[in-house]
């Protein structure tokens, strides 16, 4: 007779399964959890228990928008090709965001009307384009009962985005306490939405199903060509932006010039991990397997990220000791891991020298400074007061900096892998 597996034993062997997650759902999952805990806090931020930063609050938002423009060239107001151009204004986006959850009071009206117009125009749109395009709703509720369930989680999630809008554009027509009911059937949506897209995905990939899949691909001026960058690769530069943005406040903010949320650049920094470690399944101290563990455990990240850009200073050490052990810990387990090798081939050299490419030297090279860069952020967020206050904004600088050349570098090898692979031809 087979051995039966125990219970725990299978428990835990299914969230070591990697996860098939697509990109879009992990960002909604991380929009869905960011909006159900928004309306669940919002309860005590009503009755005066909970303290409340609108600023950051919005900024979130417009990062998690901007994501989804960058990575997918999805809009509030449609699915677009990812051109260079989408690529901009999502970066654009996303410095507004990220200044408005780094500095609290200076773009707290802008913030709070793109938000409003992207949930109210973006839902009025979207809700149009779903009821009224042949390749949508219509195709969907003949075609099966999963793509029924489709189209009901869009029209729910578009029109509840609606009245969001509006109430977010006209603050005070209505009671806060309906307003963190509709967040949280915002946030469920959002859920259901995600569920139905994953397995639309699997049982409609889009060659097997081209109504589904509404991009554009004709070219055109360079702006409007598509962007071919990888996923890790557009993370890496929205982590560049909101790194070398972030070192630039630090200077007039060291100087009491302007105020500074940390509430703020600590959530943000770490629903942005969260995202890479959901995604791509890269973490501080390596890249795993993507598998459900590593997913919730993003999760988990998002919640604490996005409480801390809601509601300031409760979250504010713990998250402080959380990204300073991470770096510390990441940079080291990653400099052992490059130089291990290298020691123990100098103490048993191989027959023949391997020579490595430039290309790969010099990534080899921005990889370690990037290491030594995180060990000393994390050191500045542990004890504070160990680096000089002015040479902080200078290491968060260089640490943006190296991300752009990195992903540089992994743009100029992954040319090289595709000039170098030969074709097939039938």
């Amino acid at each position: 007779m087979p051995s039966e597996v125990p219970p725990k034993e299978k428990s835990y062997s299914r969230i070591r399964v990697e996860s098939d997650l697509s990109l879009e759902v992990v960002i909604l999952l991380v929009l869905g959890v960011f909006m159900l805990l928004f309306g669940i806090v919002l309860f005590k931020i009503h009755t005066g228990e909970l303290p409340y930063t609108p600023d950051s609050t919005y900024g979130l938002f417009l990062i998690i928008v901007s994501f989804q423009i960058v990575t997918m060239g999805k809009t509030p107001f449609g699915d677009m090709r990812r051109s260079w151009a989408i690529v901009t204004i999502g970066i654009c986006t996303a410095i507004i965001g990220m200044t408005a959850c780094f500095i609290p009071g200076t773009l707290t009206e802008i913030v709070r009307i793109l938000v409003g117009l992207m949930l109210f125009v973006g839902g009025i749109s979207l809700l149009l384009q779903l009821l009224l395009s042949e390749n949508k709703a219509k195709t969907w509720m003949k075609t099966s009962k999963l793509l029924q369930h489709l189209t009901l989680a869009c029209g729910l999630v578009y029109t509840v985005a609606i009245a969001l809008g509006l109430i977010t554009l006209l603050p005070g027509i209505t009671i806060d306490p309906v307003t963190a009911v509709l967040l949280i059937i915002y946030g469920i949506s959002i859920f259901y939405l995600a569920g139905c897209i994953q397995k639309v995905s699997q049982l409609y990939p889009p060659e097997k199903f081209p109504e589904l899949n509404t991009t554009d691909s004709k070219g055109g001026f360079r702006l409007l060509k598509e962007a071919s960058i990888s996923l890790s690769l557009a993370v890496l530069i929205m982590l560049g932006v909101l790194l070398v943005l972030l070192g630039a406040l630090l200077f007039p903010i060291n100087q009491g010039v302007i105020p500074f949320s940390a509430d703020g650049e600590l959530g943000l920094l770490l629903v942005i991990m969260a995202i890479q470690m959901t995604a791509l399944g890269e973490t501080p101290v390596g890249e795993y397997k993507r598998s459900w563990l590593l997913v919730s455990i993003g999760i988990i990240f998002t919640a604490l990220g996005a409480f801390a850009c809601i509601v300031p200073g409760i979250l504010t050490s713990t998250l402080q000791i959380l990204l300073g052990t991470l770096n510390i810990l990441g940079g080291v387990i990653l400099l052992f891991k490059r130089f291990f090798p290298i020691l123990q081939e100098m103490r048993h050299p191989p027959s023949e020298p391997v020579v490595l490419p430039s290309i790969l030297k010099k990534m080899l090279i921005t990889q370690t400074i990037l290491n030594i860069v995180a060990i000393a952020f994390g050191l500045s967020m542990l004890l504070p007061g160990l680096i000089p206050t002015m040479l902080v904004p200078g290491i968060v600088i260089i640490n943006g900096l190296l991300l752009f050349v990195l992903g540089y570098m992994l743009q100029q090898i992954t040319k090289i892998e595709e000039e170098t692979t030969p074709t097939e031809t039938i």
